[in-house]
């Protein structure tokens, strides 16, 4: 099924050529979309020279292999709507990737020999189902699935029989194995909140109903969740490394399982902070993020000295720790593209001589707001305010928005528009209590931030209140649905991409993951606080709408499926609301670069029409 475009009934001019932006600029924006990029490596643990990333220079997010001892280079995957997913087997000689079904992410784990060769079904026991973790070792394979009736957790031993080691109905993933794949830690949410998951280490010779298989448990209570990161390095290793957030922000600790002793890694730094081993388990490789910024450093685990790695100031997407001690990461800024590159300088990867245009700096801005000061980040385009002003709200709840380089922000900046990111309450970055402050009144807690910062930069001259728009994907479309309904008089239009539009109907269509996430958000099932959903869900508020809106709906898509965003669709026909409609043949969102710059054309084209920036 094509994508197409759908009026409705108050929008009955014909939807123009995009292209109504200068041939110069369209260039420029597509241009940042369509250079190629590239994944951090990862690497085989026993043969480092083997590695695969992922890359969409052949136009498609696909898998890749590289030998770094050859050079040579070799495409994985090659499917219609893209393989987001893939590792390495510690010997280097099997790639894993999962094979889901036009984006709808339900689907088996494939395997491929690194050097090529036919695909087969990796372990064939193993019914399609979501995935929910893969942890691949020397002698066996842990793997973990998500249905409606809940998680299983299998194991498949080199040459033996693939078995069940653990079923629940709330949601459980698996996490790590030890080196010796003698010991595996999973996550579960057997406690009923899954967004503060705890530990257990189980011993992999046992089966689901052997109490003598747990070796170990660790749980910090409600509202403190524990996250397991990985195992030592070292033979024999028993250190597992565990992220935490006992004092209202992400730390570290290490957790020896076999004595059940834990010691904390306290830094003196501000942020949130994760980790990994360097090679030899001699120290850590920390990631610090603050303020929508990232940076890393080396801690000594035998002195306690932490050395802040030189890199310039931006975001660090990923980074490794290479055996010869040497680090490498992806990085970029909001102004200069992302680039594969060690530490210390030199580029590792490049899939091109491509090289997308420069974007633009971000501005601070931090505006007092109900729940405490709000962090948000600020483009403007050339000449004096106030301006026509895209607000592009993140998705997540649990993610925020960055320094990094961003070519739909820059799309929007070369329209004319300021762009506006808020890291409203719910976002990541910011510490544990600001993350959670959404819980009981999803939606429209975020929408206070949104809403401050927009007072306060009207206010200031920047935001033109009669020319903002409101925009994003995913949860920030579901914000974007929320907020016309309920903040009508601030904004002009608005663009949901991929969004929860009708929160009851969405919970009965929904993976089981997101089902369970959302009785932990909301304090309750839909059947035992209805109330709440139905406060929270944009349905409720079609009569408010008036501003025109564009909704983007994916047809396969598990997240924000479409039964409920058609529900919307049909009130706004009802009520004959102005709105459009473009849909796209699969899931959340489009892992295929030519579809996400017809996505990111139609987004512009509505926001032209609607609140043109000059």
């Amino acid at each position: 099924m094509a994508p197409y475009w759908e009026d409705g009934p108050v929008s009955a001019e014909p939807i123009p050529d995009p292209a109504v932006l200068s041939p110069e600029v369209t260039a420029r924006w597509q241009a940042r979309f369509r250079a190629p990029r590239v994944s951090l490596p990862e690497w085989a643990q026993d043969a480092p020279h083997r590695n695969i990333y992922s890359s969409d220079v052949s136009g498609v997010v696909e898998q890749y292999a590289w030998d770094r001892e050859t050079g040579e280079r070799r495409q994985v995957t090659d499917r219609p709507n893209g393989t987001l997913i893939s590792t390495l087997s510690p010997d280097g000689e099997t790639i894993w990737w999962f094979a889901d079904t036009d984006g709808d992410e339900f689907g088996v784990w494939r395997t491929q020999p690194f050097t090529g060769g036919p695909d087969a079904v990796a372990v064939p026991e193993v019914e399609p189902a979501f995935p929910a973790g893969l942890e691949v070792g020397r002698t066996l394979v842990a793997i973990g699935r998500s249905t409606d009736d809940g998680s299983e957790l299998w194991l498949a031993p080199s040459g033996g029989a693939a078995r069940v080691i653990y079923r629940h109905a709330d949601p459980a993933s698996v996490d790590a194995l030890t080196r010796d794949d003698a010991l595996l830690v999973i996550s579960h949410s057997e406690h009923g909140d899954p967004r503060y998951p705890a530990l257990r280490v189980l011993r992999t010779d046992g089966g689901p109903d052997d109490a003598d298989s747990v070796v170990a448990e660790k749980w910090d209570g409600e509202g403190r969740g524990l996250h397991a990161l990985e195992f030592g390095p070292l033979p024999g290793d028993r250190r597992l490394l565990v992220g935490h957030e006992r004092r209202g922000r992400e730390e570290l600790l290490l957790w020896d399982v076999d004595t059940d002793t834990e010691t904390e890694i306290v830094l003196d730094l501000p942020g949130d902070v994760t980790a990994g081993f360097y090679p030899d388990g001699s120290a850590l490789l920390v990631g610090h993020d603050h303020a929508a910024r990232s940076e890393l450093y080396r801690y000594d685990l035998s002195t306690g000295a932490l050395e802040k790695l030189d890199t310039p100031t931006g975001v660090v997407r990923g980074a490794t720790a290479r055996p010869d001690g040497t680090v490498e990461l992806a990085w970029s800024n909001s102004e200069l593209p992302p680039v594969v590159r060690r530490a210390d300088g030199p580029v590792v990867l490049s899939v091109s001589d491509e090289e997308p245009p420069a974007a633009y700096p971000v501005e601070d801005r931090w505006v007092s707001g109900p729940g405490g000061d709000v962090h948000a980040l600020l483009v403007r385009p050339e000449g004096p305010g106030p301006y026509a002003t895209a607000f592009l709200v993140h998705g997540g709840p649990e993610a925020a928005d960055d320094d990094s380089y961003r070519a739909r922000r820059a799309a929007y900046v070369d329209a004319g528009y300021a762009v506006v990111h808020v890291n409203y309450r719910g976002s990541t970055g910011y510490g544990s209590a600001w993350r959670d402050a959404l819980t009981g009144r999803p939606g429209l807690t975020e929408l206070e931030d949104v809403g401050a910062v927009y007072d306060a930069l009207v206010a200031e001259g920047i935001v033109d209140h009669r020319r903002a728009l409101l925009s994003g994907g995913s949860w920030g479309g579901f914000l974007t649905l929320l907020g016309l309904g309920t903040q009508p008089e601030r904004w002009a239009a608005g663009i949901a991409e991929v969004p929860v539009a009708d929160y009851l109907a969405a919970y009965e269509d929904e993976m089981e993951g997101l089902r369970a996430y959302d009785r932990a958000l909301f304090g309750g099932s839909p059947d035992e606080v209805r109330d709440v959903y139905v406060r929270s869900s944009p349905i409720t508020y079609v009569d408010a709408v008036a501003a025109p809106v564009l909704v983007v709906a994916g047809a396969n898509d598990p997240r924000c499926p479409i039964r409920q965003i058609d529900n919307y669709l049909g009130e706004l026909d009802e009520q004959g609301k102005e709105h459009e409609v473009y849909r796209f043949d699969a899931g959340h969102g489009s892992l295929v670069i030519e579809e996400t710059i017809r996505q990111v054309e139609v987004a512009l084209s509505f926001a032209l029409r609607k609140v043109p920036p000059g």
